[in-house]
């Protein structure tokens, strides 16, 4: 009687510890490029937020100037009550900060709008899509 030799993977079929590693391997490449773009996202994030936190302390700041400048204007308003000219100019300096301070929290209000983390909410919203389209096509 002749001894039968198994032959290796006759049919091109990998076996289970193959389809295991190829598996772990495709899992560990997947997780790794959502780290990375969930990293990329993290420091567009952060400097949105170090933007907005810079804007509202420079916005503190030049409110506090401004109200120092309305109070010099407004003791010495009173105690020159025809005004001399500087009293005019410290109220236009009051004014100026005051604007820029609005300016300041306007533009760290725009910092925290939008959504953040753009790019790996919409890549997993791609694979989403891609694997109910998946399903409906294997159910076919």
């Amino acid at each position: 009687m002749a001894r039968l030799t198994p032959s290796r993977n006759p049919a091109g079929y990998s076996g289970l510890r193959e389809n295991l590693l190829a598996f772990v391997g495709s899992l560990a490449q997947f997780f790794q490029s959502r780290f990375e773009l969930a990293a990329r996202d993290s420091k567009a994030a952060i400097g949105r937020l170090v933007i907005a936190i810079a804007g509202a302390i420079v916005a503190a700041v030049l409110s506090l100037f401004g109200y120092v400048f309305l109070l010099v204007f407004a003791v010495i308003g009173i105690a020159h009550l025809l005004g001399i000219w500087w009293i005019w100019t410290a109220l236009a300096a009051a004014l100026l900060h005051l604007v820029a301070a609005l300016f300041c929290v306007i533009l760290a209000r725009a910092q925290l709008k939008g959504p953040f983390f753009h790019d790996t909410r919409s890549v997993l919203q791609e694979d989403s899509q891609w694997l109910k389209n998946l399903d409906h096509s294997t159910t076919r």
